[in-house]
């Protein structure tokens, strides 16, 4: 913590002499900027690291050691060095040449490795659903096996693959002036590749470009071909023949059958022995295809962030551990928000929005379980090692801080230090360079969604413009929202905590006059978790709510925005004294842990905190409860919505009605942030789980209705206010 607290001293230095030097800028004295680097210090931080309770083995053996000082490379960068030979025709061919080295894995015989697959000997000998039975012929079996494996993919062809390697090696070079790789992340992904079992590459798509870059990426670390599954009905027959041949796999049409249809199970069974490797080589031509207007100049780079692999074996005996008691939604909060009860039962919220697929179907429950489960922890992961791009800054400052405008001089100091806070909470940042030259190129990219006045002589006034232009801001600074959740819970619970004590909008002293309990800060950060949709707080299943409470209030008083506050009667907080031990063992036998200090000292009853004095606290305090403002205020909007919607509706039908009464509502208090589709489907989906809304089925297919306990308008009241305890400013 003392760490981070002197670096918060150093950035906040920074900042004011940053501020200092922009203010010069803007005026025409000096054009000495400071550099925007992505990295504090000499490291950069290292994302993406997995599960250290379900995969503790993974997280010890496959971090590289040294990963930090190993550095980046270019993988479009091929030198003469790059090749085993030299002169100045291998400097004019190294292209080539590179691509004719590039390892390609031989190709065994499938026909028999899929034959001798358990899945397949169980259709054929019938112990499957739908199988065969004993009395087939083996000919006839394995000639059926040939024509649908002949459907699924063909073997890779070497010359194709160099052949097309090498273009798109001349394709990169031409559109960027680098492609980054980090070689630490490379060493931890060779080193899971070592242990000789395959290797299963999920991708987060942020560009199309990811389908080209990922499988050259990996094809030229010497990881190989790639496969992936492609739907036959997006190319035509020549094009499937191609990309069969460059490691394409096209399901046959009876594998897509439903699950109790015995026609398709040989066709499933083979295509689950088939594919076992999984990637993206194939999607390249459509992403060139989909580039065709794009200008090939090399002004831009671009990054790819692998995370640290673990073992998927290990993961799945050590998450059925981490299994506790659940409930619903409706079983947690509904009690509290009609006023029923005030204590939150001791257990984990069940929410799972996965969706419900045929093969997910097609496992038992606690399989699927454990499926929805492993999402999540994926998801988490693309998340955290999703870099903050420059966009998203800024949209966030204009959104949530300066909403009528602000002068670029202060913009420029502002950016620079939401840069640092970004990088202090260990995300990384996909930018670097001069402030000026960024800040520019920024607005340059929304200047659809920006207006740039010339109000001071030597200075611009930046607006954000209304309506589709505040809209489209809000989805770029949901980007910036993963580094500052814990902040913006923390600070959200703590508004909805002094909301019936001190007025609103009143002084940021008296608010800090009010003593916090720890106690009382939990119950209203274990509210505000449970309300807020298990895909955007990005919780690990394994984590405790309890866990991350505590993890809240850690931040709040890292960032300076909570101070511990002795009260009179109560232990100092710097006492070491050990009187309190007094009548007790000091020393105990390893392993006996039937007495716990934590239950004498009464940590949750007995500290108390105090709102910061500091003067930056009052407008970081707005910024991040504005953080979460969006979606609660379209929670709040939702639950006006309730005596005005047409129900019975199917799901989509009311979110649409929602949507519709959002933008509505937007035109008349200008919070264009909250109408979103995406925030409508999320409303509909929190209160279908808090029991507001109730589904039945009927001829047409589910339909939602307005459950017996909300047809009252005092409860609809009630859930509205519960959820406006939240929203601050």
């Amino acid at each position: 913590m003392d760490a981070m607290l002197g670096a918060r001293l150093q950035t906040q230095q920074r900042s004011s002499q940053n501020g200092q030097e922009t203010s010069q800028w803007s005026s025409g004295l000096g054009t000495k900027l400071e550099a925007i680097t992505p990295f504090l210090g000499k490291y950069r931080p290292f994302v993406g690291r997995c599960c250290q309770t379900c995969t503790p083995k993974s997280w010890e053996s496959l971090f590289h050691r040294s990963i930090m000082d190993l550095g980046f490379c270019n993988v479009i960068l091929v030198k003469e060095e790059n090749t085993r030979f030299r002169g100045w025709l291998v400097r004019r061919l190294c292209y080539f040449l590179w691509s004719l080295e590039q390892h390609i894995p031989p190709c065994w015989d499938e026909l028999q490795k899929v034959m001798e697959s358990t899945g397949v000997q169980n259709v054929i000998a019938g112990r499957a659903p739908g199988g065969a039975g004993e009395g087939q012929v083996p000919g006839l079996v394995k000639k059926e096996v040939q024509r649908i494996l002949g459907h699924i993919q063909a073997p890779p062809r070497p010359f194709l693959i160099r052949l097309f390697s090498w273009a798109v090696l001349r394709f990169l070079s031409r559109l960027f002036l680098n492609v980054q790789l980090h070689k630490g992340h490379m060493k931890m992904v060779h080193q899971a590749a070592q242990a000789g079992l395959p290797l299963v590459l999920l991708s987060t798509h942020k560009s199309l470009l990811d389908g080209l870059l990922l499988p050259f990426v990996l094809l030229s670390q010497g990881l190989g071909v790639l496969r992936v599954a492609w739907d036959p009905r997006a190319c035509s027959p020549v094009l499937r023949a191609l990309l069969r041949k460059l490691g394409g796999i096209f399901l046959p049409p009876e594998a897509n059958l439903s699950l109790d249809n015995s026609d398709g199970v040989l066709a499933r069974a083979l295509v689950h022995a088939a594919t076992a490797p999984l990637g993206l080589w194939t999607v390249a031509l459509a992403v060139v295809r989909s580039l065709r207007g794009w200008c090939c100049s090399p002004q831009t780079c671009v990054r790819v962030h692998l995370s640290q692999p673990f073992s998927l074996q290990e993961y799945t005996i050590n998450a059925r551990s981490c299994w506790g008691s659940r409930q619903t939604l409706e079983q947690l909060l509904q009690p509290i928000v009609l006023g029923q009860s005030a204590v939150i039962p001791d257990t984990e919220k069940e929410q799972e929005w996965t969706p419900v697929t045929g093969p997910l179907l097609a496992l038992k429950e606690e399989d699927q379980l454990l499926v929805r489960r492993l999402s999540r922890h994926i998801r988490n992961a693309s998340v955290a090692s999703s870099a903050v791009m420059s966009t998203a800054i800024t949209a966030t400052l204009l959104l949530f801080k300066h909403r009528k405008g602000v002068f670029l001089s202060k913009l420029l100091g502002e950016f620079a230090w939401l840069t640092e806070e970004i990088l202090l909470r260990g995300f990384d940042v996909g930018f670097s360079g001069q402030l000026r030259c960024l800040v520019q190129h920024t607005l340059k990219l929304l200047r659809a969604h920006v207006a740039l006045l010339h109000i001071c002589q030597g200075d611009l006034l930046v607006v954000p413009r209304p309506s589709p232009g505040l809209m489209h801001l809000a989805r770029l600074s949901s980007e910036l929202l993963p580094a500052f959740l814990s902040e913006a819970v923390g600070a959200c619970a703590v508004r909805a905590l002094l909301a019936g004590r001190v007025p609103p909008e009143g002084p940021w002293e008296l608010q800090g006059i009010e003593l916090l309990s720890q106690k009382e800060l939990y119950h209203q950060v274990l509210l505000l978790l449970h309300l807020l949709p298990q895909d955007l707080l990005l919780l690990q299943p394994c984590q405790s709510s309890y866990c991350y409470c505590q993890e809240v209030l850690d931040r709040l008083i890292q960032c300076g925005l909570l101070v511990a506050e002795e009260t009179p009667g109560s232990q100092k907080a710097c006492d070491t004294g050990r009187q309190h031990l007094s009548a007790k063992l000091l020393w105990k036998p390893s392993g006996d842990f039937t007495d716990s200090d934590s239950d004498d000292f009464e940590e949750a009853e007995g500290r108390y905190f105090r709102l910061s004095q500091q003067s930056r606290c009052p407008d970081f305090f707005l910024f991040l409860c504005r953080l979460l403002s969006p979606l609660l205020r379209a929670f709040a909007q939702a639950a006006t919505f309730l005596h005005q919607g047409r129900l019975p509706d199917s799901e989509s039908g009311y979110a649409e009605q929602l949507f519709q009464f959002l933008q509505a509502t937007a035109r008349e208090d200008g919070f264009f942030e909250c109408a979103d589709p995406s925030l409508a489907v999320r409303a509909v989906w929190t209160f279908r789980d808090l029991g507001v809304l109730q589904q039945t089925p009927s001829p047409a297919g589910p339909m939602l209705h307005l459950s017996p306990t909300f047809t009252s308008q005092d409860n609809q009241e009630k859930l509205e206010e519960f959820i406006r305890q939240f929203i601050c400013g």
